[in-house]
């Protein structure tokens, strides 16, 4: 799911400071994390990318030995569900301060992804076949392995042009892919959601509350509508900053 403009520098190198990207001259240079946390960082960065880079083989090894694209979410629920899960974690590091990115913000994009891993995919059982599942967990896997992987080289101080690379430019792609994927799961859940009423509180009750999980869901992706165009524009402005001959020669000198 997207998340607003303003949370997109902040999840670009998600507080490590090695985007890049040199501080302006006089401006106050952000103090990155002790070496303890550095260490721990670094951990659960390359536990991350090895469980992505799981992910990916599974994927790879079901379409081999199935001939098929369909239905191979079945082949890598289980390490989907553990590794993005695991996301969590994010926001404990901003919380505890190991991390300096905003908590809301960080909260916001993980919880995204486990919403949709969680209480769309997991909760309604009939879209674990749609190929649009596979659409946006393919986007995720590649995604998150460029990710982790730009992460934990950031923290090493020895970040490889390739990887920064893909970080700043595979994204034209996968991000609109993931999307697509993640808005075409949860419409196909929507008839499900209003026949079973999933997860919905119906008056009369104590608490004299009601909730509608279908209409929820509709208001879900009607947020992608201006959320999206605008974090992917800056994404670009954030792609032409970084990967700018300018900045490069700046950097070299």
């Amino acid at each position: 799911m997207a998340a607003s403009s303003s949370s997109a520098s902040r999840r670009a190198d998600n507080g490590y400071g090695a985007n890049g990207q040199q501080q302006p001259p006089g401006s106050r240079r952000r103090k990155g994390p002790g070496a303890l946390a550095t260490a721990y960082l670094v951990i659960y960065n390359v536990v991350m990318t090895a469980g992505w880079l799981v992910i990916a083989v599974g994927l790879v090894r079901s379409y081999l030995a199935t001939g098929s694209y369909h239905n191979l979410y079945y082949s890598i629920e289980k390490p989907l569900k553990f590794f993005q899960t695991g996301a969590l974690l994010e926001i404990l590091h901003c919380a505890m301060g190991i991390v300096p990115s905003s908590v809301v913000l960080t909260a916001f994009q993980v919880m995204s992804r486990v919403f949709l891993t969680w209480a769309i995919t997991h909760s309604v059982k009939e879209v674990q076949s749609e190929d649009s599942v596979l659409l946006f967990v393919a986007a995720w896997t590649v995604t998150e392995i460029i990710r982790y992987s730009f992460y934990t080289f950031s923290l090493l101080n020895h970040l490889p042009y390739l990887i920064k690379w893909a970080r700043y430019t595979l994204f034209i792609v996968l991000y609109p892919m993931g999307v697509s994927g993640e808005l075409l799961t949860i419409y196909a859940a929507l008839p499900f959601v209003r026949r079973s009423g999933l997860y919905s509180i119906s008056l009369p009750n104590k608490y004299n509350f009601s909730f509608d999980y279908y209409t929820f869901l509709i208001l879900v992706m009607m947020s992608y509508i201006p959320l999206f165009p605008q974090l992917y524009f800056h994404m670009l402005h954030q792609r032409r900053k970084v990967l700018s001959p300018a900045e490069e020669q700046k950097k070299a000198e």
